[in-house]
């Protein structure tokens, strides 16, 4: 079982790389593999299936009918957002719009974010290569401004529920370095993104009609639902092989978050009995490295499938990113 979960692991994070097929139809991929994986470990009955037919419905429902909701108001938001752009560099544009949706996301919820962050880039006339990086250090930002609240993403609401905490438990306890990472990622964008006013060109999904919604909104419910299949099937040998290890050892190890559910690694990894230490490094590494690659969070699922990022142009900038941050991360944790 364990060497083909583990074979399993390897494909998942590699052929979309080097298989264009599959690339075109990740979310069927990942569905066939989470299956896959859900039998190998022995752990697909009716409640795993129930709980993946039901996990993506409330996600998908918000995209939904923010995506239509967008659609009808588009006007006057793109004639505000043009406004706003005329009077400020883009520079400066999009580091803001960076900045404020990583600390909105724990208020409006990460899913939310990541729709007011497609909806509006869609609307800018930048080039490709902008796109890209924006979106990915917007969705760093995301996933580190949404766990200041259990509201705002799963991975948070599991450890407050799991901790028995309140409301700004999760605030008290890394809220200081989740307001870093935000502010750090923004001061980051301004050396780091160089946008290219792009004359006469849409971007993709400007222009959308609701078959575009609707089907969008059908690939991410398969995406989660494939995430929920993998998560669970990976519990046991997490429970095996890494509660157990050293603290250090499992900040780096929990890099594997970015193909898998980082809420099902928490749920898995994260005890009362933990000191409260422990817990930071589990947060913030799961935190982190779910940016690295499209999978790892909600955020990236939704900005990639509507923008049309590909699997090679988020690993691009979102693997060395996410290990530069790691590494800030892991050395701020041990002098600390």
């Amino acid at each position: 079982m364990t060497v083909v979960l583990l074979l399993i692991l390897v494909l998942v994070l590699l052929l979309p790389f080097f298989m264009k097929s599959i690339e075109r139809n990740l979310e069927v991929f990942l569905l066939v593999m989470g299956t896959i994986a859900a039998i190998s470990s022995g752990v697909l009955d009716i409640a795993l299936l129930m709980k993946a037919i039901q996990n993506p419905i409330k996600i998908t429902l918000v995209v939904l009918v923010a995506s239509i909701l967008f659609k009808w108001l588009r006007q006057p938001i793109q004639t505000g957002v043009s406004s706003v752009v005329r009077k400020l560099d883009m520079n400066v544009f999009l580091t803001l719009m960076i900045v404020v949706l990583g600390i909105l996301s724990s208020v409006i919820t990460a899913i939310v974010a990541a729709i007011v962050l497609v909806f509006i880039i869609s609307m800018l006339r930048i080039d490709r290569d902008t796109l890209v990086r924006t979106t990915i250090l917007a969705c760093f930002s995301i996933a580190f401004g949404s766990v200041l609240t259990p509201v705002g993403e799963p991975l948070a609401t599991i450890t407050t529920s799991k901790l028995n905490q309140d409301f700004f438990f999760l605030f008290h306890l890394i809220g200081l370095e989740a307001i870093v990472g935000v502010l750090g990622i923004g001061i980051f964008s301004l050396f780091f993104l160089r946008p290219k006013h792009t004359e006469g060109k849409e971007q993709p999904g400007q222009v959308e009609r609701y078959g575009e919604i609707l089907s969008r909104t059908v690939k991410i419910y398969f995406f989660v639902m494939a995430l929920t299949l993998l998560g669970s099937s990976y519990g046991e040998l997490v429970e095996r092989y890494l509660l157990d290890l050293n603290t250090g050892v499992l900040y780096w190890v929990n890099m594997v978050s970015a193909v898998l559910d980082n809420a099902t690694l928490a749920a898995a990894e994260i005890s009362p009995a933990m000191q409260i230490e422990t817990i930071r490094f589990i947060l913030l590494s799961l935190i982190i490295s779910g940016g690295m690659l499209i999978p790892g969070n909600i955020p990236n699922i939704i900005a990639a499938n509507k923008l049309g990022i590909t699997s090679k142009e988020w690993a691009r900038y979102g693997i060395p990113m996410g290990l530069i941050i790691m590494i800030l991360g892991f050395g701020y944790l041990i002098i600390m």
